[in-house]
């Protein structure tokens, strides 16, 4: 039987514990990139298609949870989400249009919309007129794409309620 001299003992006990500890580190960190710690958002720019595609109304996008508003040529768009629990509103349109003061304005309104989980309602602009909803439902920047002439709603740009994108 042969013996092995102390630092020969020494060297493959150093060799294999570096090299060991590398490959353990090598298949953690493989077997972590499996599970990103990255919470994966929808973006909050995206076209939503050709203005000739909406009805005139809102027309609720599930995919998005945004309502875009068509208006003859001028578009908004309102989110979906109910500013008191996030639930999702429902728009109806009126029988007979009528006239609301908003903030001071009269406004003819032709829809208003609904939150069916605790009754909140809201005027066709977003803006709450009874049940829990302390705020407006938050409008968003409606722009063009340049490249292909879709309509392009922005969510990370809340705009006033009022303003309208012509097309």
């Amino acid at each position: 039987m042969k013996t092995i001299k102390r630092r020969n003992f020494l060297k493959i006990f150093a060799f294999i514990g570096i090299f060991g500890g590398m490959a353990v580190q090598a298949a953690y960190a493989l077997v972590k990139s499996f599970f990103p710690k990255a919470r994966y958002e929808p973006p909050q720019r995206f076209k939503v298609g050709s203005a000739y595609q909406f009805t005139d109304g809102p027309n609720f996008l599930a995919k998005h949870r945004i309502f875009v508003i068509k208006e003859g040529n001028k578009f908004h768009a309102l989110s979906s989400i109910c500013t008191h629990l996030g639930c999702n509103v429902t728009f109806s349109k009126l029988a007979q249009p009528k006239e609301v003061t908003i903030h001071g304005k009269e406004i003819e309104e032709k829809w208003e919309f609904h939150c069916a989980c605790h009754g909140s309602k809201f005027f066709g602009d977003g803006t709450p007129y009874t049940g829990p909803a302390p705020t407006s439902l938050p409008a968003y920047e409606v722009s063009v794409s340049a490249v292909d002439r879709q309509l392009v709603v922005d969510k990370s740009v809340e705009v006033d309620s009022s303003r309208r994108f012509t097309v």
